[in-house]
C-alpha cells in the first residue's frame, strides 16, 4: 500500500466520523455557506499567478513549519501579490484543519483553495461551509466519472475546481467543465520531481485551459522555466513555509520575478 492509498483509507474513516457528528443541513446553515465565492480563474490572470500555500507538514518532508499562525502568513501572501491561497485541511498527514480556513476567511479577499483528498460529496458541502472558493480534485484517487460528478456539484455550490493530474493516463479525467488543471511535478506515489514531465503533459491539454504547475518549484529558475513553457499559475508552499517567516520569503521571491 503506497502513501496515497493510506491517506484515502484514513480519509474514508474521517468522513464517516464527520457525517455522524454534523449533518448536511448543519453545514448548509453555517455562516459562510451562502457567501459569494471569489474566482481563482480571474485572479490567476493577475498579480503573480502564485497560489501560495499554508502547510505545516507533509508525508514526504515531515514537519515543515508548525510555529507560524495562518493569518500572519496568508496576510503577507495577499499583501505581496498572491493570486490565491491554498490551505491544507487534512489533519493526519498534513497537520491542517478547518479552523485554518475559518480563521482567515474574513480577513483576506483573494480566493481560498481547500486542499484535501476529496472523495465524497459531503466534503464539498464542508468546503462551502468553511468559506472555501475552490476545491482540489486529485485524479489519482478518483475516476473520470467521479471528477465529472464532483465538478458539477462544485459548480452548483459556487465552487471552482482545480483538477490535479500527474500521468498521461490521468488526462482522461479532464472535461470541459473543469476550471483549472494542476499538473503535479511531484509523483504522489514516490514523491520524485520532474518538471519536464509536467511540461509534456501540459502540451497535451487544450490550449485555452488554465494550467497550474504544482509542487517541486524550488527556485526562481524553476518558476521562470515553467512560466516560459506556458503555465498560467504556480502552486507553491514548501519553498515559503520552510522558512521562519514565510511571508518575508514570499515577498523576496516575488520581488525577483520577471512578471
Amino acid at each position: 500500500m503506497n502513501i496515497l492509498d493510506k491517506i484515502i483509507e484514513t480519509k474514508e474513516r474521517e468522513i464517516s466520523d464527520s457525517k455522524s457528528k454534523i449533518s448536511l443541513q448543519q453545514l448548509k446553515d453555517s455562516e459562510f455557506f451562502e457567501r459569494k465565492t471569489n474566482s481563482l480563474k480571474e485572479t490567476i490572470k493577475s498579480k503573480s499567478g502564485i497560489i501560495a500555500e499554508f502547510k505545516r507538514k507533509s508525508p514526504s518532508k515531515g514537519i515543515i513549519n508548525d510555529k507560524v499562525p495562518p493569518l500572519e502568513v496568508v496576510s503577507a501572501y495577499e499583501q505581496f501579490g498572491a493570486s490565491g491561497i491554498s490551505i491544507l485541511t487534512d489533519k493526519d498527514y498534513f497537520g491542517g484543519s478547518f479552523e485554518d480556513i475559518l480563521s482567515i476567511r474574513n480577513h483576506i479577499n483573494i480566493p481560498i483553495l481547500r486542499k484535501d483528498f476529496m472523495i465524497d460529496e459531503y466534503q464539498f458541502y464542508e468546503a462551502k461551509s468553511i468559506g472555501a472558493d475552490v476545491v482540489l480534485l486529485i485524479a489519482a484517487c478518483l475516476s473520470p466519472q467521479q471528477v465529472q460528478e464532483f465538478t458539477q456539484l462544485s459548480h452548483e455550490l459556487g465552487l471552482e475546481v482545480l483538477l490535479e493530474i500527474h500521468t498521461e493516463a490521468e488526462l482522461k479525467h479532464f472535461n470541459l467543465e473543469i476550471d483549472l488543471v494542476g499538473i503535479n511535478n511531484r509523483n504522489l506515489k514516490d514523491f520524485k520531481v520532474d518538471l519536464q514531465h509536467s511540461v509534456n503533459l501540459k502540451n497535451q491539454l487544450p490550449k485555452d485551459v488554465l494550467s497550474i504547475a504544482e509542487s517541486g518549484i524550488y527556485n526562481i529558475n524553476d518558476f521562470n522555466y515553467l512560466k516560459e513553457k506556458g503555465f498560467n499559475g504556480f502552486l507553491m508552499g514548501e519553498y515559503f513555509m520552510k522558512h521562519e517567516n514565510p511571508g518575508n520569503k514570499f515577498e523576496e521571491f516575488v520581488s525577483n520575478l520577471k512578471i
